[in-house]
């Protein structure tokens, strides 16, 4: 049994600056087209294509921690919360200690990179101060 240990009940969530569904979708793809709309975590995780990214399904697979990706209007209560109406936003939940982990300009920082995302996740729950990994 684990003892209060980060991966017991830790989850990430990353949400996307765009709604599910076709509508959504749609929507998205249109405003992207246009220049009104930009999604950062949209880059790193699917790039052009409507296929997650190869890298980006490794490391979500082999993550330490369950991470989940989700549009704005999939969010449960928690990540809702976590997340204080920010979009695109990456939110470390335990029911302790739900917070932002990264905003928008740290998912850009990645430069669409699942690689370089992952690394910084990484750094940043290592760096947490309750963390045990």
């Amino acid at each position: 049994m684990m003892q209060n240990n980060i991966l017991s009940d830790a989850r990430i969530v990353a949400v996307y600056n765009a709604n599910g569904g076709i509508m959504g979708e749609l929507s998205y793809v249109i405003g992207k087209v246009l220049g009104n709309t930009h999604c950062a975590l949209c880059d790193i995780s699917h790039g052009n294509s409507i296929k997650a990214k190869a890298q980006w399904r490794e490391r979500v697979a082999s993550f330490p921690i369950p991470v989940q990706a989700v549009h704005i209007n999939e969010m449960d209560e928690a990540t809702q919360k976590a997340s204080q109406g920010q979009s695109p936003v990456v939110v470390y939940l335990d029911g302790k200690n739900d917070h932002i982990i990264m905003i928008a300009e740290e998912l850009e920082s990645c430069q669409a990179s699942p690689q370089l995302f992952f690394d910084k996740l990484l750094e940043k729950i290592v760096s947490l101060p309750f963390s045990k990994l």
